[in-house]
């Protein structure tokens, strides 16, 4: 009775933990596109940090809650977008200061031809907007909360605020100091937030840049050797990178089959190790093709799947399929020109996310420093092309490398013919995020792709 309980308990323990497993890597997945981490940033870090700044304001009577409108909507513009217009942290600071010293001389002014308000001139509103408007164009800190800085010191007025050093200042004048200090604390916290993990983002996040390095060849078919080369190439980026070759037999195969299959293998070992300079190793093995292979990922410590495109009849092979229904990462390669290196890599991609940014890592890999890459999104109205640009802009930032990013108006297809013949590989999705109903109404890319006029490479990001 006992040993039943513990048993269910074990059972229950373990599924306790894959569920937590799926929702670890479906929520690493979905942080991995940039507008997800950008909002999530914005919904959790950007509420702490105007906390932490309330804390300080509690602590400091002098400082003016007539702060924080400015102060959170300039905040959330620097971290909502940091590389846009309005990311820069000295723009933040004085843009927000010059717009609170502006608020304070149009109050000065106002008060010496008005005496002391005992209302908000309408013409303090306008000469505050105006010395702003033309100061931070002359300085070139235009910064939208400078002219909510501004108008908000007319609220505080000319009174008494506060002591320092032993004289007394108005209220207007600790607003701008106030403006000053607090906004320089957030610009601090941004920086360090950008340079030390937005812009390094890929080595945190991106489950390609830290591996996909221990990279698995099944040896099938006629480009076999030269999907190999494809592969070491991929993980000679990495200093850990290593290549698995495998041949899987049938079970009814005799030894001596498996010998001569060894033997061969073992040549493009040495080729792959002569040419790119990668170790390789050879397995043989007997049983189902795709169990075998994915049952050697776990063995050989591979965690990426590079598998010579098959088709069957105009469609992708059972096996390659086989493969990338599996939970490892896989690609196909398709080598129509025998080329060895690639350095010319055109990628398209349809939407973000962490299929994208393992083919644009995967191309980056492949180019290195002497190459390029250029990755395209297709359109088909001319309003998409600016969130397009965007998009492109968010994913070739993630790596290391020149990239050039093309938004066509045309379909995905129509472009590919037009353009291939320009690049040594074309580096396309398996659309395995898009449900079987829309891949049947519409068939993947790969799929509707005849005849091009460079190697392509089919990735497919494995799912827990």
């Amino acid at each position: 009775m006992l040993d039943r309980v513990v048993a269910r308990l074990v059972g229950i323990l373990r599924r306790l933990r894959r569920v937590e497993r799926r929702e670890f890597a479906a929520f690493s997945r979905w942080i991995e596109n940039t507008n997800n981490l950008l909002h999530l940033t914005v919904v959790v870090a950007v509420p702490l940090l105007i906390a932490f700044v309330t804390f300080v304001a509690n602590t400091l009577e002098e400082l003016s809650f007539l702060l924080f409108p400015p102060l959170a909507s300039g905040t959330y513009t620097l971290f909502s977008d940091p590389e846009g217009q309005y990311a820069s942290p000295v723009k933040f600071v004085v843009g927000l200061t010059v717009g609170a010293v502006c608020g304070w001389i149009a109050l000065a002014v106002t008060t010496m031809v008005y005496g002391p308000p005992s209302m908000i001139h309408p013409e303090s509103a306008a000469l505050s907007i105006f010395l702003a408007g033309v100061a931070t164009w002359a300085l070139d800190v235009e910064e939208p909360s400078a002219f909510s800085s501004a108008l908000l010191v007319l609220v505080i007025g000319p009174g008494r605020g506060a002591t320092l050093f032993g004289a007394s200042v108005s209220g207007a004048t600790v607003y701008v100091l106030s403006v000053a200090l607090s906004t320089a604390l957030v610009a601090a916290v941004f920086t360090v937030w950008r340079e030390t993990f937005y812009e390094r983002r890929a080595q945190y996040l991106y489950d390609t840049a830290r591996g996909d390095d221990h990279v698995l060849v099944p040896m099938r078919g006629e480009t076999a050797e030269v999907t190999a080369v494809f592969a070491a190439r991929l993980a000679a980026a990495h200093e850990a990178g290593k290549v698995v070759l495998l041949d899987v037999a049938p079970e009814s195969n005799a030894d001596a089959d498996a010998g001569e299959a060894a033997t061969r293998l073992e040549a493009t070992a040495r080729t792959i190790r002569t040419q790119v300079g990668v170790p390789c190793e050879v397995v043989v093995a007997r049983g189902d093709p795709v169990p075998t292979t994915i049952e050697t990922v776990r063995n050989a410590n591979c965690d990426l799947v590079i598998t010579p495109y098959e088709e069957d009849r105009g469609l992708l092979s059972q096996y390659v399929r086989g493969v990338f229904e599996s939970p490892v990462d896989a690609v196909a390669f398709r080598s129509t020109t025998g080329r060895r290196r690639w350095k010319r890599v055109l990628v398209t991609v349809a939407r973000p996310g962490d299929t994208a940014h393992a083919m644009l890592d995967f191309a980056a890999r492949l180019v290195g420093r002497s190459g390029t890459v250029s990755v395209c999104t297709c359109i088909d109205r001319e309003v998409e092309r600016r969130p397009a640009e965007k998009r492109l802009a968010d994913l070739a930032e993630t790596v290391d490398v020149d990239v050039e990013t093309r938004v066509a108006r045309s379909e995905v297809t129509e472009f590919i013919d037009a353009n291939a013949g320009g690049y040594d590989l074309l580096v396309v999705g398996s659309s395995r995020e898009r449900s079987r109903a829309s891949r049947f109404v519409s068939p993947p890319t790969f799929e509707r792709l005849h005849d091009v006029a460079c190697d392509v490479a089919v990735v497919d990001r494995g799912r827990p």
